[in-house]
């Protein structure tokens, strides 16, 4: 790494917090910290999901995956995609109509506040593990720049610098300076992964595209009767991911309180579906990089090109190969992308903390006040909570893009489970909902860390595309069998207590 690049980086760390304090403004209520007041434009809304779910793990990963096999992972993106449109016509008009903070809040009005604070948390320690494994692939790159200076600094020591820079905008400027950050966060890793593909054609051999398709690198569908351990079998792939997408976009607080910010409904469905168009094309062209490279390689295994992980592939040709200037552009955009991800995180978790559990367990109605110096006390713990979570994984076999999508899969179909239960099956009441979730997370467990399948003579689990509508399809049946120990004219418990309230 050269002055240039250092500088760019150094620029970049700085400048991110003073920008967003700046944006953020002063937060003058728990809604202005929350969503915005409800007034950010439905196209930095788009661009905020895309950066908020890119991540590292797209920006390192996602070229691994390519590297190592083709650009199939690229119909997760269409599914995707599906997913995203059921959201805005299925769930969103659902939250805009009790005006919610809280996708949990929906849960709280159907059911009751026993499977609020169950989906809380479990959201909580969901979104604590997904991203503790995009922090540290973070950590990846940085290591390797470091390491050009002689300097083994732990991974728990980056990923406790790259948490300081986030948490400081975060917790002054709200959602407003979270979404606006992450508008300019994603232009800078796109620009660079575009310079990346600009630079890396002019050192590829002529020929390089006849070869890799040769090679199978550019095979976009797979057709593979194998869809029950085949992670990119075109079924598999396509059914899993609009169901994750589903969950991932109206179950999962992370993403949902950036759609709550929009100004209506109409501008939260256009911002939805407008990210699933541009995540579709952000795969593809980082899916093209890790072919390229595969082609600039020539092949070679990440063993023979003296690498520990996989994912360094990327971050060993940026230090390596970029000229000056680009490779602090292209790390910087790898570190917006966690930052992105990281203080998208940490305000909706303290938003799901406060308005989720803290206000259900005071039993009171607090002050305005009182909830945003709450809000903004609990960034500040969940960031500190953050990187012990993240110095957990510091080493991992496979591409760390499949290891976050796994964990956050574990838990996703009980919560996307729970939001169709409620709207679906009528008679479903809290207690039905309750015990529907937990053995969900019980069978989705067994699924993933104790079954496996033996298909073509190879045993392997099950595909990680297949836990959500799994855990969908648990939710679904254990809560709808209990269901009918109610009367089709029982009262639901929010409905009695209006109810009791009137008279």
């Amino acid at each position: 790494m050269r002055a240039l690049d250092l500088a760019i980086i150094a620029v970049f760390l700085v400048g991110t917090p003073l920008l967003g304090i700046a944006i953020g403004g002063r937060q003058k209520s728990s809604t202005d910290y929350f969503v915005g007041s409800r007034r950010i434009p439905w196209w930095a809304v788009t661009f905020s999901v895309v950066a908020t779910e890119t991540s590292t793990l797209t920006v390192i990963s996602v070229p691994t995956v390519a590297y190592l096999g083709n650009v199939t992972y690229l119909q997760l993106a269409i599914g995707y995609l599906i997913g995203r449109v059921l959201v805005a016509f299925v769930l969103l008009p659902r939250y805009y109509a009790g005006e919610l903070v809280s996708a949990y809040g929906f849960l709280g009005s159907r059911f009751g506040g026993g499977l609020q604070g169950t989906a809380s948390v479990t959201f909580l320690v969901t979104r604590l593990l997904a991203d503790g494994v995009r922090l540290f692939a973070t950590a990846i790159p940085v290591k390797v720049i470091l390491g050009t200076f002689g300097l083994d600094v732990p991974y728990w020591v980056i990923i406790a610098a790259i948490a300081l820079f986030a948490v400081v905008y975060t917790y002054l400027g709200g959602i407003r300076a979270v979404v606006w950050i992450d508008v300019i966060q994603m232009g800078i890793y796109v620009l660079g992964a575009l310079f990346a593909v600009l630079i890396l054609a002019g050192k590829l051999p002529d020929g390089w595209f006849g070869a890799a398709v040769d090679a199978g690198k550019f095979q976009l569908f797979d057709f593979s009767s194998n869809i029950i351990t085949s992670q990119y079998a075109f079924i598999t792939a396509v059914v899993g991911g609009a169901l994750f997408a589903m969950a991932s976009h109206g179950a999962d607080q992370l993403m949902v309180q950036r759609l709550l910010a929009c100004r209506n409904l109409r501008d939260s469905q256009k911002a939805v579906i407008a990210s699933g168009v541009v995540v579709f094309f952000q795969f593809a062209l980082f899916l093209v990089v890790g072919a390229m490279l595969w082609s600039f390689y020539r092949g070679a295994s990440p063993d023979e090109l003296g690498l520990s992980a996989s994912d360094a592939l990327f971050p060993k040709f940026i230090v390596e190969q970029l000229p000056a200037g680009l490779s602090g552009l292209l790390v910087a955009g790898i570190l917006a992308a966690a930052m992105s991800t990281i203080s998208s995180s940490l305000n909706s978790l303290s938003t799901s903390t406060v308005s989720d559990l803290y206000q259900r367990f005071t039993k009171r109605t607090l002050p305005d006040a009182t909830v945003l110096k709450q809000a903004k006390l609990w960034t500040l713990i969940w960031a500190g909570v953050f990187v012990v979570f993240a110095s957990m994984f510091t080493s991992t076999d496979q591409p760390v893009v499949e290891v976050g999508l796994s964990i956050a899969s574990y838990t996703y179909g009980a919560l996307l489970g729970a939001f169709f239960l409620g709207i679906l099956v009528k008679r479903a009441r809290q207690a039905d909902a309750i015990v529907a979730f937990a053995c969900t997370i019980v069978v989705a467990a067994v699924f993933i860390l104790g079954v496996e399948f033996t298909v073509d003579g190879e045993t392997s689990s099950l595909a990680f595309p297949w836990y959500v509508p799994l855990g969908v399809v648990v939710t679904l049946v254990v809560g709808g069998l209990l269901s009918l120990r109610h009367g089709p004219d029982e009262p639901r418990p929010a409905e009695a207590a209006e109810a009791q309230r009137a008279a």
